[in-house]
């Protein structure tokens, strides 16, 4: 049996690309070998399938490097983090030009503050023919590096500021006589939602909101526990509407979509459409992390945006960063006349009767993608296509010709007019408003660095893990949470339902201190990373206790919300009672969530692995909304 497990534990670290950890190093601080969780085990062909896509993700990385380092003089050596570069240049004033990144204002005095632009690229954009309007379009070096690499730079923005430029917008004069209707924007697994009973101090008694509508968002990433599990998360959702004091006439729907995979984005566009008589702006609003920015840009390039600003506004700047977009950004709303709906409908009829064969390959080659990052999917089209007329190109046969003996000559680019709105597009138009997210009090993300924010947050549909503990037994979250089972006369079952790069640990309570205190900050608890050093600034976790009592062996009793970093749905059987002790890092908070978010989400499951305390993985298929599925023809 040791030998055997021996071999399990060498099997599973490889499969999680973790070093096995030696028997003897471990033995002298537990008794039993920690468990590490092993991932969703794909198919055969999926595995060649990944392995293939990775090597072409590999193989398009090199020729970016390369071409970057192309674009970089041969005296300059390449950054392997691409650090902030370029110098400020406190004598120039701010350009009143926003960034069409994250709506900053643009400006080259303050590397540390929001909108910065290199000094010399600065000059070059607003030195032109056209002065500072030459700016327009720029991002930002903080968007650029979020865009290009992935880099978040820190800047120097009071959390205070992003509620003061939500707040300004909306409590300013009312346009077109009528209030704006606010779209709020929450993330469904973060629910109980710390910022919505906020939102009646954000707005003024003097300007009245034509509605509000309410928008649980990453429906995408949760699985489902058994049919129907839309419609209770809708009813926790309006729940918390109503625990917020937000009813009546003031909340016109409650609505689930995911912004990312464009599950729910159609229904909620002929939504607002029906509210474009009754309504002036409309302004997404919500904390950090909801995906306002992502909802945006999906609404840009859908039948809600004005056709022609596709081609004029930039997408705004999206990452897992919280705050990144730091003030506001617009697109004009088109007006849903008779006929356009019209239309619109009949396109939406028609997609409907389609089955996944009758798509191009590009769409098949979408659509295979976004089912891979999350279990429900939604097609985003758009009725109304701007029609390009085509341009002819004008050359001369002598400039580009040239003998052996001959340099090639660099034509010099002509300036191109930047499109811009007309004073009739935009006299009379209603706009969509992206506003910057307000900070989440108590936030694990807050105590994280970038790279433990992005191992944090799920970006893929979740595969939920389950293990069966019994009493005396300490499961581990990373090193973010920790739930001691203390009392109880029967196992009990704890799912978690988090980030699948987070591991899980399963351990004995005697040893559970000792553990902590040798592998946080290392590979085996992962997050937080950096070792001792970065233990020494991280707060230590601090204990709460909860009283469960089991209502049956197939339905969670509550959720414990450990922060932003997940859940661990709890099952036991009828009338057991258990004595848990949640740990939390210290400044963050522990929500016991009932009734539970996912009640059966413990039968999601495969079977038992032999000789530990957890269950195989079992991932759900994907569904495609508005999509007719081929079994059906």
């Amino acid at each position: 049996m040791q030998r055997l497990g021996a071999a399990l534990m060498g099997r599973l670290a490889r499969a999680r690309h973790w070093p096995a950890l030696p028997r003897r190093g471990l033995a002298a601080t537990t008794e039993e070998e920690p468990f590490v969780f092993p991932e969703y085990e794909p198919e055969p062909g999926e595995v060649a399938a990944a392995a293939a896509e990775a090597a072409a993700a590999r193989r398009r990385e090199r020729e970016a490097v390369r071409e970057r380092r192309k674009r970089v003089p041969a005296a300059m050596p390449m950054p392997a983090a691409m650090p902030a570069v370029g110098l400020p240049d406190p004598s120039v004033p701010p350009s009143g030009v926003n960034c069409s990144g994250c709506g900053a204002e643009l400006q080259c005095r303050d590397g540390a503050a929001p909108g910065f632009v290199p000094a010399e690229k600065y000059r070059s954009l607003s030195e032109g023919p056209d002065g500072a309007a030459g700016l327009r379009g720029a991002v930002c070096q903080r968007c650029w590096q979020l865009d290009r690499y992935g880099r978040a730079l820190r800047v120097q923005l009071p959390p205070e500021q992003h509620r003061q430029v939500v707040t300004a917008a909306l409590r300013g004069p009312l346009r077109h006589g009528r209030g704006p209707l606010l779209l709020y924007l929450l993330d469904v697994m973060d629910l109980p939602d710390p910022v919505l009973p906020q939102l009646p101090e954000l707005l003024s008694p003097d300007v009245p909101v034509a509605g509000l509508l309410v928008v649980g968002n990453k429906v995408d990433l949760l699985p489902a526990d058994r049919p129907g599990h839309l419609g209770r998360l809708q009813q926790r959702v309006e729940a918390a509407c109503a625990q917020a004091g937000l009813r009546g006439t003031q909340l016109v729907d409650v609505r689930l979509l995911s912004a990312k995979t464009g599950f729910g984005v159609e229904g909620l566009v002929s939504r607002l459409q029906r509210s474009w008589k009754c309504a002036g702006d409309v302004y997404l609003l919500g904390a950090t992390n909801s995906g306002k920015s992502t909802l945006f840009n999906t609404l840009l390039r859908s039948d809600y945006c004005k056709s022609r600003a596709l081609d004029i506004v930039k997408r705004a700047t999206v990452s897992s960063w919280p705050g990144t977009t730091l003030n506001l950004l617009k697109f004009p709303i088109i007006n849903p006349t008779c006929d356009r709906i019209f239309r619109r409908q009949e396109r939406l009829k028609e997609e409907a009767t389609q089955t996944e064969d009758e798509l191009s390959s590009e769409e098949k080659k979408y659509l295979k993608h976004l089912k891979k990052q999350g279990y429900l999917v939604g097609r985003v089209g758009r009725t109304f296509q701007r029609q390009k007329a085509s341009t002819e190109i004008d050359f001369d046969p002598d400039m580009l010709s040239y003998s052996i003996d001959e340099e090639p000559k660099l034509v010099p680019r002509k300036h191109e007019e930047r499109e811009e709105f007309t004073h009739n597009e935009v006299k009379d138009a209603r706009w969509c408003f992206d506003t910057p997210g307000i900070i989440k009090e108590n936030c694990v993300l807050n105590l994280l660095t970038e790279k433990e924010v992005k191992l944090v947050l799920p970006t893929c549909a979740i595969v939920p893990r389950t293990f069966i503990l019994r009493p005396g037994m300490v499961l581990f979250l990373a090193a973010l949470g920790r739930i001691d089972y203390l009392q109880g006369e029967k196992p009990a079952w704890f799912s978690v339902v988090a980030s699948n790069t987070l591991p899980v640990q399963i351990s004995t309570l005697n040893n559970a201190d000792a553990i902590y205190e040798k592998y946080a900050g290392q590979e085996l608890l992962r997050v937080p990373m950096g070792g001792e050093e970065r233990m020494k600034e991280f707060p230590p976790l601090v204990p709460q206790d909860i009283t469960l009592k089991g209502i049956g062996t197939t339905e969670a009793v509550a959720d414990i919300k450990l922060s932003s970093a997940g859940w661990v749905a709890v099952t036991a059987h009828a009338e057991e009672e258990l004595l848990l002790r949640a740990y939390s890092p210290q400044g963050t908070t522990v929500v016991v969530r009932e009734p539970p978010l996912l009640p059966y989400i413990s039968t999601v499951r495969g079977p038992r692995i032999p000789g530990t305390a957890a269950y195989r993985t079992k991932k759900p298929p994907s569904l495609v909304e508005n999509l007719k599925s081929a079994q059906r023809r």
